[in-house]
C-alpha cells in the first residue's frame, strides 16, 4: 500500500486524488492546498493542510502528487524526494531548464521515482499515432495545435495559469514530449512569435503563440496555442506527423469543441497514409476520458514504484521537451531563435 500526499487541489489534483482513491495500491494520506477547496464527496473526509512543508514532515508520505501552479513544481519535488517520497508532478516538470536538471538529479542520487504527468502516454490512441508514425521513418515534420476558446470559469484559469506560464509551454510540453518518441534525435534549434491578445493578463504575458523546432536527424515541428474568448474555433485541433513515407493524422468530428477538456486527449480516427499504398482509418472507439487517462497515470505510478521501472527515458524526454518550450518562450520575447 503506497501512502500518498496531494498537494494542490484544482482540475488536475483532484481528479489525480480521485484515481487514487479508486485504486486499492494507494492510501490517501493527506490533502494540502493553500485555500478550503470544493470537493467531489469521495474526498470529502481525507484530512486537509494548507501547510506543505508541515504537511510532508508530518504525514511522512510515500508518494507525493504535485499538482500545485508550475513556479512551486521545482522545490515541491525535491523536499518530497528529500524526505523520502517518490513524486508524481504535473508538467511541465520546472519553469527552467536548471530547476528541471535540478529536479532530475535529486531523482537519481535519491533514487525516488519521478514521473512527470504527460497525460498522452498512458492514451492508447496517442500510443498508436506514434507507433504508426515511427513504423514510417523518419525524418519527420510535426504540425501540431490547440487553441482554446475558453470563457467564464475557464478563461479565469487560463488568466491564472498565464501568472507563470504562457500557453505555449504550459501546452506545448505535452506535444513536444509526443514529437521526442517519434523521432530519437535532440532538437536543436527554437524559433517562437506570439502576441498579447487581452487587457486582462499581464503586459510582459501573451496568450497566442506558435514555434518551430528542429531536430539533429532533420525532422521538423511546429506547435501552436492560444487561450481566450478571442480565439478561432476553426482548425484548433490539428495533430499531424508526416514523413517521406506518408503521413498519421488524428482526425475529429465536425462536432468536436475546443472547450471540451476530453477533445484535447481525444484521438476519434487515425488515418495513416502510405505513399504507394492509400489511406487506411483506424477507428479509435471506447476512448479513455479523462478521468480514466489519470486513472492510468496513477497505476503506471504504482507500477514504476512496485516494479523498479526503468524512468530515463522518460526524463530525458521530460527535461528536453521542457527545454524545446521553454526556448520557445524566450525566443518569442527576443525575436531571436534559440540554440539548444
Amino acid at each position: 500500500m503506497i501512502r500518498v500526499m496531494i498537494v494542490g487541489l484544482g482540475t488536475m489534483g483532484i481528479s489525480h486524488a480521485l484515481a487514487y482513491d479508486a485504486n486499492p495500491d494507494f492510501r490517501i494520506v493527506g490533502l494540502v492546498n493553500r485555500s478550503k477547496p470544493g470537493l467531489p464527496e469521495a474526498l470529502r473526509d481525507y484530512p486537509l493542510s494548507h501547510d506543505y512543508a508541515e504537511a510532508l514532515a508530518r504525514l511522512r508520505p510515500d508518494l507525493v502528487c504535485i499538482a500545485t501552479y508550475s513556479d512551486s513544481h521545482a522545490d515541491f519535488a525535491v523536499a518530497a524526494m528529500q524526505a523520502g517520497a517518490h513524486v508524481f508532478v504535473e508538467k511541465p516538470l520546472a519553469t527552467t531548464v536548471a530547476d528541471a536538471r535540478r529536479v532530475v538529479d535529486c531523482a537519481t542520487a535519491t533514487g525516488r521515482k519521478l514521473v512527470v504527468g504527460y497525460i498522452l502516454r498512458h492514451h492508447p490512441g496517442w500510443q498508436r499515432l506514434i507507433a504508426e508514425a515511427r513504423a514510417l521513418g523518419g525524418p519527420y515534420v510535426f504540425r501540431l495545435n490547440l487553441n482554446q476558446q475558453s470563457s467564464g470559469p475557464t478563461w479565469a484559469v487560463h488568466r491564472a495559469l498565464m501568472r507563470t506560464t504562457s500557453p505555449i509551454v504550459d501546452c506545448g510540453v505535452h506535444y513536444v514530449d509526443v514529437m521526442c518518441q517519434i523521432t530519437d534525435a535532440a532538437p536543436v534549434e527554437v524559433r517562437g512569435m506570439g502576441l498579447r491578445l487581452s487587457d486582462e493578463i499581464a503586459a510582459d504575458m501573451y496568450n497566442y503563440g506558435h514555434f518551430q523546432v528542429l531536430f539533429a536527424d532533420g525532422s521538423c515541428g511546429w506547435y501552436e496555442a492560444g487561450w481566450g474568448p478571442m480565439m478561432s474555433d476553426t482548425a484548433f485541433f490539428v495533430k499531424d506527423v508526416v514523413s517521406p513515407n506518408g503521413a498519421v493524422s488524428i482526425r475529429m468530428p465536425d462536432t468536436a469543441r475546443s472547450d471540451d477538456i476530453d477533445t484535447h486527449t481525444r484521438t476519434a480516427t487515425l488515418r495513416v497514409h502510405r505513399v504507394g499504398e492509400g489511406d487506411e482509418d483506424l477507428n479509435m472507439q471506447q476512448e479513455p476520458g479523462h478521468q480514466q487517462l489519470c486513472d492510468a497515470e496513477q497505476g503506471f505510478m504504482a507500477r514504476a514504484i512496485a516494479e523498479n521501472v526503468d524512468l530515463t527515458r522518460h526524463l530525458t524526454d521530460a527535461v528536453r521537451s521542457l527545454a524545446v518550450c521553454l526556448a520557445a518562450d524566450e525566443s518569442v520575447r527576443s525575436g531571436k531563435a534559440v540554440k539548444l
